[in-house]
Order: C-alpha cells, then sequence, then structure tokens
C-alpha cells in the first residue's frame, strides 16, 4: 500500500493566521508512512509581507510556492494541474475560497477528489462580501467532503445548501508541548513591556481588523480603568484599523494604560505577561490565539462568535459574552480579577482540555481519517478510472 497523495493548497496574503500553522504544523506531524503531503501557497509577487516560505522552512514539509503575477492569473491553474499528475496527487485540500474553486476544478480535469477545510469568511471588503463568499459557499455544495472548524460554520454552509451528514466538525487544536507557561519568566518578560507586579495586565492577539472588534475591548477597558487604576491594556497584532484604534485610545484618555504593540512574534512570551487574555471579536472560525492562551494558563474571557463557546465552555475554561457588549465584557473582566481561585480553577480546566479534546494530536488523527475514508469512497466510486491513471 502507497501513502495516500495529498495537495494542500492555500492563498494568502502578508503574515496569515490560524490555518498557517494549521497546515504547517499539521503536515509536520501527519505519519509520512501513511500520508504523503504537498504543502503548497499561491504568493502574488506584489506581496512583500509573505513569510510562509519561512515558515515551512524551520520545518520537515515538503513546500512549494506558485507565484501569481496578479490575483486571477489563468497560468496558475495549468501549474496545478501539472503538480497534481507529476506528484499523483490523489486529495486536493483547500483552505479558502480561491483554492476552494481551483480544487473543484481540478476535480473536473484531473483523477483527484476535493475537500475543504472551511476557516470562516472573516474578511470585510464589499468584494469578498457580495462576491467571492457566496460564490464560495455555492461550490462548497458540491463538495463529497467538507471540513468546518466550528459549527456556525458548519450550519451556514448546510443554510447554503450543503449536505450535513458530508461535513465533519473539527475544532482547530494545539500542541500543549510547545505552549507551556514557565513562572519564572514572568517578571522578566512583564518588565519588557514596562510593567512591573503592581499592574495587572490585560493582554489579547489578533489582526486589527473589523471583526476583531477591538474598539469594544477598548471601551470596556475604559470603563474599568477609572475604579482600577493598576490595570493595563495590550493589543498585539497589526492590520488596517491600527490608525483609528490609537485615535479612540487618545480620545478615551487611555494613552499612558492602553497600547498597541503591532505585529509580534513572539506570543508566546507575551502570554507570561498577561493577568487576563480577552477576545473580543464579532466572527471566528475556531481562534487559535484562545487555544494559545488555554495552553498557556493565561485566563480568558472571550465572546461567544464562532467556535469559541465550544472551546471554552463557560464558567468551566472561561467566562463567555456575546459579541457586542461593552458591559457585559467589562462585568466578565472585573469576575475574573476578583474571583482569584475560580479563576485558577477554570485556568486548569482549560489546560486539561488542551491536552486531551483539544490537541493537535487529537486533531490530526481525526483529519486522517477523514482522508482514509476518502480515498476509500473515491476508490470504490472511480476505481477503474483511478486505477488507469495511477498505473
Amino acid at each position: 500500500m502507497r501513502p495516500i497523495r495529498i495537495l494542500e493548497l492555500r492563498s494568502v496574503r502578508g503574515t496569515g493566521g490560524g490555518p498557517e500553522k494549521t497546515i504547517l504544523l499539521g503536515t509536520a506531524r501527519t505519519d509520512a508512512q501513511r500520508f504523503e503531503i504537498t504543502v503548497c501557497y499561491l504568493r502574488d509577487r506584489r506581496d512583500n509581507v509573505f513569510s510562509v516560505d519561512s515558515r515551512a522552512a524551520a520545518l520537515p514539509v515538503d513546500y512549494i510556492e506558485l507565484v501569481e503575477s496578479h490575483s486571477f492569473d489563468r497560468s496558475i491553474f495549468r501549474r496545478l494541474r501539472q503538480i497534481v499528475r507529476d506528484r499523483k496527487i490523489d486529495i486536493v485540500h483547500a483552505h479558502d475560497y480561491k483554492t476552494d474553486v481551483l480544487a473543484w476544478l481540478l476535480a473536473k480535469f484531473e483523477v483527484v477528489t476535493p475537500l475543504s477545510t472551511v476557516h470562516g469568511w472573516t474578511g470585510h471588503t464589499p468584494r469578498e462580501l457580495r462576491v467571492y463568499y457566496p460564490l464560495d459557499k455555492w461550490i462548497l455544495r458540491f463538495f463529497p467532503k467538507l471540513i468546518a472548524v466550528s459549527s456556525d460554520i458548519r450550519n451556514e454552509l448546510v443554510r447554503w445548501g450543503a449536505d450535513a451528514s458530508r461535513i465533519s466538525t473539527v475544532l482547530n487544536g494545539i500542541d500543549p508541548n510547545a505552549f507551556q507557561r514557565d513562572r519564572l519568566r514572568e517578571d522578566g518578560l512583564r518588565g519588557r513591556l514596562g510593567v512591573d507586579r503592581s499592574s495587572y495586565v490585560i493582554g489579547t492577539v489578533g489582526r486589527l481588523e473589523p471583526q476583531k472588534r477591538f474598539d469594544i475591548l477598548i471601551d470596556a477597558f475604559a470603563t474599568l480603568h477609572p475604579e482600577r487604576p493598576n490595570v493595563k491594556l495590550f493589543i498585539a497584532g497589526d492590520g488596517s484599523l491600527a490608525k483609528p484604534l490609537n485615535e479612540q485610545i487618545a480620545r478615551l484618555g487611555l494613552t499612558n494604560c492602553c497600547t498597541l504593540l503591532g505585529h509580534r512574534t513572539d506570543v508566546g512570551d507575551l502570554h507570561h505577561a498577561f493577568d487576563l487574555f480577552v477576545q473580543s471579536s464579532d466572527y471566528e472560525g475556531t481562534p487559535n490565539a484562545v487555544l494559545e492562551a488555554m495552553a498557556l494558563e493565561t485566563p480568558i474571557v472571550a465572546t461567544s462568535a464562532g467556535g469559541s463557546a465550544e472551546i471554552v465552555r463557560d464558567r468551566v475554561d472561561g467566562l463567555i459574552v456575546k459579541p457586542g457588549d461593552v458591559r457585559g465584557l467589562a462585568a466578565a473582566m472585573r469576575t475574573a480579577m476578583d474571583d482569584a481561585g475560580t479563576t485558577a480553577a477554570r485556568v486548569r480546566s482549560a489546560r486539561t482540555r488542551v491536552e486531551t479534546d483539544l490537541s493537535f494530536d487529537t486533531r490530526m488523527r481525526t483529519v486522517e481519517a477523514i482522508y482514509v475514508d476518502l480515498m476509500q469512497r473515491h476508490s470504490t466510486t472511480d476505481g477503474t478510472r483511478l486505477a488507469a491513471a495511477r498505473t
């Protein structure tokens, strides 16, 4: 028996996000004797911030890049067909609306099975909202198998006509061994942020884009600060809203206690300085930032957006509030700060959860089983054609 050959296909600009961790780390940890995986990224030649290649180089991953001259470079499809043929790919595993279309088309011209992990539709441009996302949801109806990273995404796929029996909800996972808190490092890392033990540090991580609703977090923080002047807020991330968020901070008189840290690659270190992690999003898939907070034993307050309420059980692993609720977010932050004993119990529960149900190994075994099932069903359906193509 030869390995099942999979093409992980993704298009992204800039530094990417949670899906990059899932794709690269998942590929590195897959059983190479059973699954032969090629990771292929589409890269716009105008993108000077792209960094997935350097991250892939640090891992045992078979990585290739197709450089596009523009967003609708027709040569990409021809080159992908050649990769499929040269590497005798069985499954094309797409991860975004652009590669969903490409995987669907490849299945019409080559002997491959399309699969998509649907991470969500987090963009906010008119073209994404009115054209790309509706087209993506329509096309996904025709895939033989879909992986949704949250129940909300699964329900949206069903609403658009996808067969519920073909959808598996697989929450994102994390490697608990790669994210462990070292209490001896906390004071030094707090010092890097210019705070000491007299300050209570609230932190968060994410792209500075509308769906993250950092404006809501800043408003909630503004209601806390007058009564708790020792509280500090740090927001790690970069994006299109950096300027308006800084203006909001200045307008509310929070310049000395609320800081935008910009893009950071040391998120694990930052958590050692955080006393509380807050996620304020309106929309999420299964947020890796929350998983990392759980693993790094940072108390959590999060909205119920997307898969957040599935990975963080309310009042068991953290505190969950409704999206867009400034008062509710502020109240949950107060509760986490004031009830240290209960907060500590939730932290222990969250760490246990990422060591078991939400471990990366658990997730990868689930995805591998989907690969095997897809291959078996494809072979049964198209056995003669598949055998001829693979000879």
